[in-house]
């Protein structure tokens, strides 16, 4: 018993291997035997000692002080880490936990977002839908009031009579006048006083001849009214842009005609069309038919010698381009015909009862159709029209328009809508003005003025009646554009522009409809 309990009471634990004697029993706590043959303690068969246990106890012991010394090594190891190795630890776990970022709201100005396609989109959506409606209602009430045989009755009267045509055809005389004379001048048979006193005489009759014309020919309609003296208006900007150019040409020297520092001098290279070379020319080799011909067809208003080329016609651009001009055009005459005609001649009421709420109301239904209208025209005239005979005559300089939409002052606006008569009035009038001496403020009212004066030219002798609302609308632009410019900026002063577009032209459209209906079926009324 005391055998047994030694063992049991130090928690020693031995095995008995399998043959049961006495010489068969080994030791299981892991130490060897005793020096010198002494046996080994024995003990009974089937009795497990608790040796084991304690080893474990004992390596688990041991192992855990090597954890707490592995860290504690760690810890001094992360103590003498430095703080930026620190900081990028920390960052690097925020960065794989964190979801938010300091940012700012997309439809805010500081976000600096500026992709609004899709907004774009929905508003064009939206303008589809409602215009769609509005032609739904239309037709409804009105029925179907396109009549393309009618839109040959306002150029013509009587098919057997062309006013309109046959004065278009004498404009020739006013052309071959201004050659002539510049002919005479580059070899000095007159003087330059006496070819002065000519151009500003044929420029002058030329703009008397065609009005008088359309105001005693009882057969000449407005719309062919308009359309000739619309052709007599661009010669005469045409043909004192030609006499200008070549008198600056006088002045400067034959030997020096082809260094001019303006921009109508000539490149000194030549250009070329496949095949084909243009020559460039110098004064007074420019003064002849061709030449002058080609500047009267070419989409601008400014004379220069030597005009920039395409390289060649491009056929399927310019068929492009022809099926535009065809198919706005009749779009144009359809929205003319099914929207604007019966909302003008429903506006007809309010403005003889003068009910202000009903007169309101029908300036703003006119509204829409009204700029839809001209923003087609601007693209059927300026783009279709003016690069398909750019096109034709391989005329370089495509610039007709710039971003007008972008307009953020009055003044920017009517710079950049219509390049061509921009370019004529800053090279033959404002700045010739600015080298006499005369004010920028002065100088800038007088190019509103002539161009307030051809607005209402084109629009009364026509008519045949003075009414002077074009010519008031005009002029209403340089105090506009002093309080777009001074107290509105960015998208206010484009808002503002957009809104004199839109609301500016239906009341000069109804102030003109409602005076010539006056005048012409008031009776019957």
């Amino acid at each position: 018993m005391s055998d047994t309990k030694g063992p049991a009471t130090r928690r020693r634990r031995t095995t008995i291997s399998g043959g049961g004697g006495a010489g068969s029993v080994k030791q299981a706590n892991g130490t060897k035997g005793q020096d010198g043959g002494a046996k080994p303690p024995r003990y009974p068969a089937g009795v497990k000692t608790a040796a084991a246990e304690v080893s474990k106890l004992r390596s688990s012991h041991n192992n855990g002080n090597l954890d707490r010394e592995d860290s504690g090594k760690n810890q001094q190891h992360q103590s003498r880490m430095s703080p930026r190795k620190q900081r990028s630890a920390v960052e690097d776990i925020n960065d794989r936990l964190s979801c938010h970022v300091l940012q700012e709201s997309l439809l805010s100005s500081a976000s600096g977002y500026s992709n609004y396609r899709g907004i774009l989109n929905w508003c064009v959506v939206m303008l589809v839908l409602s215009n769609a409606r509005l032609f739904l209602e239309n037709i409804i009430k009105y029925g179907i009031l396109v009549d393309p045989i009618q839109v040959v009755s306002l150029f013509l009267k009587d098919p057997y009579s062309w006013p309109a045509a046959c004065l278009i055809i004498v404009s020739n005389l006013f052309i071959l006048t201004t050659l002539h004379v510049e002919r005479r001048l580059a070899v000095g048979t007159i003087s330059e006083t006496t070819g002065w006193i000519l151009h500003i005489s044929n420029l002058t009759c030329m703009l008397i001849f065609s009005s008088v014309t359309i105001l005693t020919v009882t057969s000449m309609t407005p719309v062919g009214g308009v359309f000739s003296l619309g052709i007599y208006t661009v010669l005469f900007l045409k043909l004192y842009s030609y006499q200008d150019a070549n008198r600056w040409c006088r002045e400067i020297g034959q030997a020096k005609a082809k260094r001019l520092t303006r921009s109508y001098s000539c490149p000194d290279v030549k250009q070329s069309n496949g095949s084909a070379v243009h020559c460039l020319v110098s004064y007074p080799g420019n003064l002849t038919h061709r030449d002058m011909y080609y500047f009267v067809f070419a989409p601008t208003l400014c004379y220069q010698l030597n005009f920039p080329r395409s390289p060649r016609i491009r056929k399927r651009f310019l068929i492009r381009r022809l099926f535009e001009m065809l198919f706005l055009m009749q779009l144009l005459v359809g929205l003319i015909q099914q929207w604007m005609v019966p909302s003008i001649q429903n506006s007809m009421k309010p403005f003889r009862e003068m009910d202000f709420s009903r007169m309101v109301e029908r300036l703003l239904k006119l509204a829409v159709p009204n700029h839809l209208i001209w923003l087609i025209f601007f693209y059927w005239f300026f783009h279709s029209s003016m690069n398909f005979v750019a096109e034709l005559l391989q005329f370089g300089d495509r610039e007709f328009y710039r971003d007008w939409w972008n307009s953020e002052s009055v003044t920017y606006f009517w710079a950049n809508w219509n390049i061509p008569v921009h370019k004529w009035c800053l090279r033959h009038f404002y700045k010739p003005m600015l080298k006499t001496g005369t004010n920028k403020l002065l100088a800038q009212t007088a190019v509103f003025l002539l161009s307030a004066f051809f607005h209402e030219y084109l629009i009364s002798v026509p008519l045949k009646m003075f009414r002077l609302w074009a010519f008031i609308g005009m002029m209403a632009q340089v105090p506009l554009a002093w309080f777009v410019g001074r107290y509105l900026n960015g998208n206010y002063g484009n808002a503002a522009v957009w809104l004199s577009l839109i609301i500016g032209q239906p009341i000069a459209v109804l102030m003109y409809f409602h005076d010539y209906y006056v005048i012409h079926h008031g009776s019957t009324t």
